[in-house]
């Protein structure tokens, strides 16, 4: 796999590690836009929406957990996921948008961000930011129980734990202000400028911050939080410039079938994955699952084992997105 596609160890950041936090910061743009019809209020409606929302979700990460096989003995299902963070970050960002006043909201993310920074500091021993004396680690085993908690670290830890939810949370409160900005008037430069001058603000207090809270995915680090949510104002920026002040938008034809039915994709990404993972076929006498047949049998022969890498990683793209296509074309919308 190319370095860059490939997520940082423990502490650093690839463009790998940027994919999530920018879709978090995307739900916080749409959370505005998808808000205004309840007046950007908490009350009974918008409640309901997001909870319905949330619950949704997070079934929907569960189900993914035991897809296909849909084991009876739950004792070691692994609870959080991707699908449920971004579940739990959705339901309290949009609480915590919706009942703050607008200009109270960067003091709750920075009341957030510091408490976060200040309990690991001081909760997490001699080595606080470490994969095994994390406090987040303590919270997710207390909580959930190590059973419960994903295995892929060699010892039980959840980057999509319980605990590191709540930074992740200020990525959805980011997005939103970001929104509201786009949001608000007509089309123009200064929205630009604003998105970039805050994004360039975020992300180097962000790299400063790592100086003592190193940047981190799976402990969703303060310091991470304001990178990445600089970063992809900054991307945001580039976009409005190119399709709304410039109006140039036939070259986003291909990422807008994705974010039409965004979260269905991810969840029939997975979907195909397991699915892959299951089939067995039989090829030269052994016996290999339909995921490693494609790879050994097409990918590695035809383009080697780095570019074979990619060419799989694309191939997979390429199915969803055909999916996608269709269901943007019968302007089909999957909402959750």
């Amino acid at each position: 796999v190319y370095p860059p596609l490939r997520h940082a160890d423990w502490h650093g950041c690839t463009p790998t590690d940027l994919v999530f936090p920018f879709f978090l910061f995307i739900v916080g743009v749409s959370l505005w836009f998808s808000m205004k019809k309840y007046g950007q209020k908490l009350n009974s409606r918008s409640l309901l929406r997001i909870i319905r929302r949330t619950v949704t979700i997070f079934a929907l990460g569960i189900f993914l957990a035991v897809f296909p096989h849909f084991v009876r003995d739950y004792s070691s299902l692994r609870i959080m996921g991707v699908l449920q963070r971004i579940a739990l970050a959705y339901c309290l960002g949009a609480i915590i948008c919706l009942s703050v006043n607008r200009n109270y909201l960067w003091i709750v993310i920075a009341v957030i961000l510091l408490s976060y920074w200040a309990i690991l500091a001081i909760a997490g021993g001699a080595d606080p930011y470490s994969l095994e004396n994390n406090f987040a680690l303590k919270v997710d085993v207390a909580v959930l129980g190590k059973n419960h908690l994903y295995k892929g670290y060699g010892i039980p830890f959840d980057p999509e734990g319980l605990f590191s939810t709540l930074p992740a949370v200020c990525t959805v409160l980011i997005g939103y202000y970001a929104g509201e900005l786009l949001g608000k008037g007509s089309a123009g430069w200064d929205k630009v400028v604003k998105l970039l001058l805050l994004g360039a603000s975020s992300a180097g207090l962000g790299l400063l911050w790592s100086i003592v809270f190193p940047l981190n995915k799976p402990l969703w680090t303060s310091s991470y939080v304001l990178y990445t949510a600089g970063i992809a104002m900054g991307v945001l920026a580039l976009i409005y410039l190119i399709a709304d002040v410039w109006k140039l938008r036939k070259w986003g034809v291909f990422f807008l079938v994705f974010g039409t039915n965004a979260l269905f994709s991810y969840f029939l990404a997975g979907i195909w994955t397991k699915t892959m993972l299951t089939v067995k076929l039989t090829s030269g006498g052994q016996e290999m699952n339909l995921y490693n047949w494609i790879w050994e049998k097409i990918c590695v022969p035809v383009a080697g084992n780095m570019n074979g890498s990619l060419m799989f990683a694309l191939l997979q793209v390429l199915l969803v997105w055909i999916i996608a296509l269709i269901l943007y074309r019968k302007k089909i919308m999957i909402r959750l």
